[in-house]
C-alpha cells in the first residue's frame, strides 16, 4: 500500500540523487554547452533521467510487488540509459540508437511476454487479434515510437516532465479505477520521482544556477515506461485497465507532434529525425506566447486530451467512435502544423501579436539539438 513515508522518501531519494548526479556531471562531460543552436547560459547538467531511472530502480528493489516483471523492466531501462548517456555526452548514430531500441523491445517480447496481440474493437463489432509474428513487429514500432514520440517534445523547460506526469497520472487513475492498486501507485511514484527534476528544470525553488535538463537518458526511459505501462495494462488475457483505443488518447499529444512533424520532413526530403523548429512548443512561441505559457497552454490541452479518453473508458464509449474521433484529431492537428506559417502570419497581422523577444527565442532552441 502507498504511505506518506513512502512518497516522502521518493521525493527525497529523487533530490538528492539529482544534487549528487550534478556534482559529477562536469566531472564527466555530461552537460549540455553553448553552441549557434543552444543559447543557455553556462553549462547544463544532463542528468534528470540518470535521477529519476535511479530513484525508481532502488523503489522497484523495496517493493518489487509495484510491477510485473519488476526485474525485466529496470534491466531494460537500464540499457536504454546508458545508450541515453552515451548519447548525451558524444552523440551516437540515430541508427543505432534505433537498432538498441529495437533489440530492448525484442528483449521484452520474449522474456517479459509484453507484447500488443489485442486491438480491440478497433473497427467493428469483432476484436482485432494480431498474428504472432506482426505482434512482435507492431511492439517493436510501438515502443521506438513512444521512446521517440517523448525524446521530441523536450524542447522547453518543464514540458517533457509535465506531459509525462499527464500520462502517469491518467494511467494510474485507470488503474486505481479498475482495482489495480500497485501499477497505480506505480505511477504516483513515477510523477512524484520526477517532480525534484521538473522543479530544478523550471528554476523552483533554488533559481537557475542549479538547472538541469532531462538529457536523451530521461526520455528515452520515461518513453520506455509509458509502453510498458500501456502494454500492461491493455494486454492482458483476464483483467485490463485500459482498451488499446485509450492508450492512443493518453499519449495523444507527443504522439501527433512526432508523426505530424515526420511526415513533414519526409515530405521535405528530409530525414525524420533531422532536428526542426516546427515543434508544437516552437509555433507557441512564434505567435509570442513565453516558455511558460507555452508550457501550460500544451499541458492543458495534453490534460483534456487524456481526461476525454479516461472519461471515454470509465463509461465505455463505443472504441469505434473513439477511434474515429483520434483520427479526427489527428487529422485536425495536422492540417493546421502543415498550415502553421498562414496561421502564425494572420495572428501576426490580424491580432498584433508582439513578436518573441531574444530571452524567448533563446528558450526555443535551448533544447532543440536533443530531439
Amino acid at each position: 500500500m502507498l504511505t506518506g513515508m513512502i512518497i516522502l522518501s521518493v521525493f527525497f531519494a529523487s533530490l538528492v540523487s539529482l544534487f549528487l548526479f550534478r556534482l559529477c556531471a562536469p566531472k564527466v562531460g555530461l552537460v549540455d554547452k553553448p553552441n549557434d543552436r543552444k543559447l543557455h547560459v553556462g553549462q547544463i547538467p544532463l542528468v534528470g533521467g540518470v535521477s529519476v531511472f535511479t530513484t525508481i530502480a532502488l523503489t522497484l528493489f523495496f517493493n518489487p510487488e509495484l510491477l510485473l516483471e519488476p526485474q525485466l523492466y529496470v534491466c531494460c531501462s537500464l540499457i536504454l540509459v546508458i545508450v541515453g548517456v552515451i548519447d548525451d555526452r558524444y552523440d551516437i548514430s540515430f541508427k543505432l540508437r534505433l537498432f538498441i531500441q529495437a533489440a530492448v523491445s525484442i528483449g521484452m517480447i520474449l522474456i517479459g511476454e509484453r507484447s500488443l496481440h489485442n486491438l480491440g474493437y478497433l473497427m467493428g463489432s469483432d476484436e482485432i487479434r494480431i498474428p504472432e509474428i506482426a505482434s512482435y513487429c507492431l511492439t517493436v514500432i510501438a515502443v521506438i515510437g513512444a521512446i521517440n514520440a517523448f525524446n521530441m517534445v523536450d524542447g522547453i523547460d518543464g514540458l517533457l516532465g509535465g506531459l509525462a506526469s499527464v500520462t502517469f497520472a491518467g494511467l494510474g487513475l485507470l488503474f486505481y479505477w479498475y482495482g489495480m492498486h500497485n501499477f497505480a501507485s506505480f505511477c504516483v511514484l513515477l510523477v512524484v520521482a520526477m517532480l525534484p527534476y521538473i522543479m530544478l528544470n523550471l528554476g523552483f525553488p533554488f533559481g537557475k544556477r542549479f538547472k538541469v535538463f532531462m538529457g536523451d537518458a530521461g526520455s528515452i526511459f520515461i518513453g520506455f515506461t509509458v509502453i510498458w505501462l500501456l502494454v500492461v495494462g491493455s494486454q492482458g488475457e483476464h483483467a485490463t485497465a485500459i482498451r488499446p483505443v485509450t492508450a492512443l488518447w493518453l499519449i495523444a499529444l507527443p504522439l501527433m507532434d512526432m508523426a505530424c512533424i515526420m511526415i513533414r520532413r519526409i515530405r521535405k526530403g528530409q530525414s525524420p529525425f533531422k532536428p526542426d523548429r516546427e515543434h508544437l512548443h516552437h509555433i507557441c512561441q512564434r505567435v509570442g506566447l513565453s516558455s511558460r505559457a507555452s508550457l501550460l497552454l500544451i499541458c492543458t490541452i495534453a490534460m483534456i486530451i487524456a481526461g476525454i479518453g479516461i472519461v471515454s473508458e470509465v463509461y465505455k464509449v463505443n472504441e469505434n467512435i473513439m477511434f474515429l474521433a483520434f483520427l479526427l484529431m489527428f487529422f485536425i492537428y495536422f492540417l493546421l502544423l502543415n498550415n502553421i506559417w498562414r496561421i502564425t502570419s494572420y495572428f501576426k497581422r490580424n491580432l498584433s501579436v508582439a513578436q518573441p523577444t531574444a530571452e524567448k527565442r533563446i528558450e526555443v532552441v535551448e533544447l532543440e539539438s536533443r530531439q
